[in-house]
């Protein structure tokens, strides 16, 4: 059924490793168009409601079902709810239009249905039964968001972290200058006791703690969702039983808080990215994306705050192609994972025919592929160039549903020659496709410490003194 617009999609700049790629922003807006036009357009809304009492609503129009086009309704909606719960997050699915698009909706976002791992992340993280209920557009809810502000403290002897799944980065930040920064590989991920997370980080804290003369604070940073502290889901502990996971993980960071008896704060390393961003910049209205193991993101909106939103990328559809590369875990497809993460260098690296060590770790095949570009490999350099059409097309989708300024671009992948790439093919698509978003949207790829261990020193600004 995605088919029915592709016709009407002309992509000005083809990913050189992914002829079938089709960017979610063209599709959408194809979709969009194409409603306008029929002057037919029936309302439709979608809601979700999280626990600290924020509610987003999003409106758009679909297609009358005696419409040509309708077909297409389902698919379009499908993504689209897919899109906003993985950004702005919740326990509680409004869907506020046709009844048919709320029952397809309601089946497939079901325990049993296509979308069962959306499900149950989101009751798992909020605590709550997720629930999708069918309204109409008259009595859809009122948008409540919040904001409250982060970071941004300098003072004092402080300790920032950021737990990646390939490596852990820490620094020692006094007066917000770093006197001491570490990266060390390690593989916590197929970890199935959590005495081997604990006993890391705690290494990696006093190994930052002997070159201060106190600590004052620590602020952390992992990819996930992290409330008040607690570990919701985080992919670094993905080996753990969950019956361990709720008696041994879920707490870790309170902990180890006690075990330091300082002030500490942990959060999602896509926020912190955004924050690193912001404090570098002096600006707000960033989205921070980091580019790891995964893909992580932040926003810091036009007051410098952050929202209540999970603003989770990773699984966000970016490619609506039917044949688009499936993320192992959520078992979607076209997911951010696949497209901006050292999972996309290694998959387009092995369709540019680079060969790798079965030996290799995910970490080691990234910086494999790394060193043959800094030697002028054209197979290496068309997987950069790639990922870099992706980024542009990217952004132009993120910015349907985010009020940018700056995009700040961080994260292992974007290490050495290939993220001046991924910057320039990213500028190029802005240029070509979008120039209203290349006028108003500035990139920035921070020089390489920042980008390596960047996220750990913002992170130790977290955490306010008493």
């Amino acid at each position: 059924m995605f088919c029915n617009l592709i016709p009407l999609i002309k992509l000005r700049a083809i990913p050189p490793l992914d002829d079938n790629f089709c960017p979610a922003v063209l599709w959408n807006h194809a979709f969009l168009d194409a409603v306008r036009s029929s002057g037919e357009g029936l309302p439709l809304a979608v809601g979700l409601e999280r626990n600290d009492g924020g509610v987003s609503i999003f409106r758009t129009h679909i297609f009358p079902q005696e419409h040509k086009l309708a077909s297409t309704n389902l698919l379009y909606t499908e993504r689209l709810v897919k899109t906003l719960l993985w950004l702005r997050g919740g326990y509680k699915l409004t869907i506020a239009g046709p009844g048919k698009i709320g029952k397809f909706i309601k089946e497939v976002y079901s325990s049993k249905g296509e979308r069962a791992f959306d499900v149950k992340f989101m009751s798992n993280i909020y605590e709550k039964p997720f629930t999708v209920e069918i309204s109409n557009t008259k009595k859809i809810y009122s948008t409540k968001e919040k904001s409250i502000p982060l970071g941004g403290h300098l003072e004092g002897c402080r300790i920032g972290f950021d737990l990646g799944a390939s490596d852990r980065k820490v620094s020692a930040v006094i007066d917000g200058k770093a006197v001491f920064s570490e990266e060390v590989v390690w593989n916590p991920s197929i970890q199935t006791n959590p005495n081997y997370h604990y006993h890391e980080i705690m290494s990696m804290l006093h190994h930052a703690a002997v070159h201060m003369p106190r600590v004052d604070a620590i602020g952390g940073s992992s990819a996930g969702v992290y409330i008040n502290n607690r570990v919701m889901s985080a992919s670094i502990f993905r080996g753990i039983s969950p019956d361990l996971f709720e008696k041994r993980v879920k707490h870790i960071f309170l902990d180890i808080q006690k075990e330091w008896g300082v002030p500490l704060e942990i959060i999602n390393d896509g926020e912190i990215t955004a924050l690193a961003g912001s404090m570098s910049l002096e600006t707000n209205s960033v989205l921070g994306i980091a580019m790891g193991s995964s893909e992580a993101g932040g926003y810091i909106n036009k007051d410098g705050n952050i929202t209540g939103w999970l603003n989770e990328l990773a699984f966000a559809p970016i490619d609506f192609h039917t044949e688009a590369s499936v993320d192992e875990w959520s078992g979607d497809r076209g997911c951010g994972v696949q497209y901006f993460s050292q999972v996309a260098v290694i998959r387009l690296a092995k369709k540019a025919g680079i060969v790798f060590d079965k030996k290799q770790t995910s970490a080691e095949k990234l910086k494999f592929v790394q060193e043959l570009m800094n030697k002028g490999d054209k197979r290496a350099r068309k997987v950069f160039e790639t990922i870099g059409c992706y980024l542009g097309y990217g952004i132009a989708y993120y910015a349907d549903f985010y009020d940018i300024k700056h995009i700040l671009i961080l994260g292992r992948v974007t290490s050495g020659e290939g993220g001046q790439i991924i910057l320039q093919k990213a500028e190029q698509v802005l240029k070509e496709e979008f120039p209203e978003l290349f006028k108003n949207i500035s990139l920035h790829l921070p020089d390489e410490s920042i980008r390596r261990v960047g996220q750990s020193i913002a992170a130790a600004s977290l955490p306010t003194l008493p």
